[in-house]
């Protein structure tokens, strides 16, 4: 047996386990590296301590985890920006600083528990046309109210059709912390990872009036796959 041929099935083992085992994000390598420094450190005086921290570790790890996902390429869908459950759809007036109007549109929130993936990504392919933060509170996010009071980042995307779509991202009870990493006039592809809340959180779509919502609420999502709507004269 040559050796390119004893090297097969390792191959095959790894490239099956890159497979199963997603990916971290960048952004959590400080928190994990934080929590194995600590545990090396507590495990020193105390060995059962040391379990406990290299459990808290692993699931620091498993907890900004970044699985691939392939995006529907068909034109006129808008995906899920989230992993998580529907929570409410409805109409809704989208946040002012946007400057979308007034008048309420179709509106998707998921709500993401700590134990979904908590990257967010992009509903549809365009352009980042405003990006805006604003502070706020840290209510339960599975309240309604949440969309108003609590902190939020909200990005409006632009499509190719000039379609305008907006995604926020909403901190919850637990999570202190919202990351965008696009910038305002930078293209984005759908399912594309844009941001990340830590810890705990919802994401809320609105979609442009007339379009045709295709989730209920209860139903779980898969961030970049789960088709939420059709955008008005799209191809059913």
């Amino acid at each position: 047996m040559t050796a390119e041929e004893r090297s097969g099935p390792l191959a095959h083992l790894v490239e099956l386990a890159r497979s199963t085992v997603p990916p971290m994000h960048p952004a959590g390598r400080p928190f994990v590296l934080g929590a194995a420094v600590a545990t090396f450190l507590i495990r020193r005086f105390s060995r059962r301590a040391g379990v406990i921290g290299m459990v808290v570790t692993a699931w620091c790890a498993w907890f900004f985890r970044e699985p691939k996902r392939v995006t529907p390429t068909r034109p006129g869908l808008v995906v899920s920006a989230a992993d998580g459950t529907v929570s409410t759809v409805g109409p809704a007036v989208p946040p002012a600083e946007l400057g979308l109007g007034s008048e309420p549109v179709p509106r998707v929130s998921v709500f993401l528990s700590i134990f979904d993936v908590h990257v967010q990504r992009m509903p549809a392919t365009g352009e980042v046309s405003r990006i805006s933060y604003r502070p706020g509170k840290f209510l339960s996010a599975d309240l309604d109210k949440a969309s108003e009071d609590n902190e939020r980042n909200s990005l409006l995307l632009r499509t190719g059709d000039g379609h305008q779509i907006a995604v926020v991202q909403i901190a919850g009870l637990i999570a202190r912390r919202i990351v965008c990493f696009v910038e305002e006039g930078q293209q984005a592809a759908a399912g594309a990872t844009y941001g990340l809340i830590r810890f705990g959180s919802r994401v809320d779509v609105y979609l442009p009036k007339g379009s045709e919502v295709l989730v209920e609420p209860g139903q779980k999502t898969i961030g970049g796959e789960t088709v939420l709507g059709r955008l008005p004269g799209a191809e059913s």
